[in-house]
């Protein structure tokens, strides 16, 4: 990390996507650090990744691996940033050796968010008639959607938010499926027209929670991250990527969680699904949260003993067709 100037003034620097959304989550982190360091510096560095540029294709023909995560991991291995600000979700159970999770924020809510056209004001998932048109790019969304709701069609939709919430409202879908926290954070949750139920829709890993990633060793860093984390948060969210890594999933996999602590207790859902929608894997394990990557390791050998391995492998077959 940059020490100091010649005033003694340290600076700090954050890396982010240049999207609208990441943009204004590090300004939340910047202004969260700024209140506990004020005689800090926090320069803020956005760059384009591999999955902003790529808006024409699906994300799961393109592949997963780090991509809206890669060239900020590199821009921290080349000292260029401190700490890169991610939408947990997004980023890879694996991480570039060097570099660690350093801390994990407070969490929106992690729900999916049903966002509809005008005129189906007042549905809800289970209320939309047959044959709805619903957008999504998220395979996870669509297998739990198309397992739960067969009979609406479903159609890929990539862009920013802006650019999908035109096509929703010019009446190329019916509805989206988009992320609450998302809209939170942009301040558009006057367009969430339903959380929709974890019953129909388990969310991401890690959805509304922010990850700063840091170079290993960097304790200047991290003594500065560990003041905005959020204990709760980084145990179940912890619990979730361990999950996660033992299924060998990656965000674009139809892998959902859910998780809640309630005093020492951690509760960890998850489920797998075929991209079909034809076979639905869930279950629920309970543990000591201080056990959370236990939790999610053991979550993970349960639903392997159901038949999780074998969807699992052919989702990977399917993808790399």
């Amino acid at each position: 990390m940059t020490a100091t100037t010649s005033s003694d003034r340290k600076i700090v620097r954050l890396g982010t996507r240049k999207s609208n959304l990441a943009m204004a989550q590090t300004y939340w982190v910047r202004d969260k650090l700024q209140q506990q360091f004020p005689n800090y510096e926090f320069e803020i560095k956005s760059m384009s990744t591999q999955g902003d540029k790529i808006l024409d294709v699906s994300l799961s023909k393109i592949g997963d691996k780090g991509l809206f995560t890669k060239e900020l991991e590199v821009g921290l291995l080349n000292e260029e940033i401190d700490l890169a600000v991610h939408s947990l979700k997004d980023l890879p159970t694996q991480l570039p050796e060097g570099l660690m999770l350093g801390g994990v924020t407070s969490r929106e809510n992690p729900a999916d968010a049903l966002v509809l056209n005008e005129k189906y004001r007042g549905c809800t998932i289970d209320t939309l008639p047959k044959g709805a048109v619903i957008g999504t790019s998220s395979l996870r969304r669509l297998a739990q959607l198309r397992y739960h709701f067969p009979d609406f069609e479903f159609r890929d939709v990539r862009g920013n938010l802006n650019t999908r919430l035109k096509k929703l409202d010019s009446g190329d879908y019916d509805a989206l499926v988009l992320a609450v926290a998302g809209l939170a954070r942009l301040g558009m949750s006057d367009r969430v027209s339903q959380a929709i139920p974890g019953e129909f829709s388990l969310h991401a890993v890690g959805q509304g929670a922010l990850g700063l990633e840091c170079r290993q060793g960097d304790t200047a860093t991290l003594d500065v991250i560990h003041t905005i984390e959020d204990f709760e948060t980084r145990d179940r969210t912890l619990a979730e990527r361990a999950f996660l890594r033992e299924l060998e999933g990656g965000c674009q996999v139809p892998i959902g969680v859910n998780s809640k602590i309630e005093g020492a207790e951690l509760t960890l859902t998850g489920m797998v699904a075929s991209l079909d929608g034809q076979q639905l894997l869930k279950d629920t394990i309970n543990g000591d949260r201080g056990n959370y990557e236990q939790i999610g390791y053991d979550l993970a050998q349960m639903l392997r003993q159901k038949g999780a391995q074998a969807i699992l492998d052919e989702i990977f077959a399917q993808i790399e067709r």
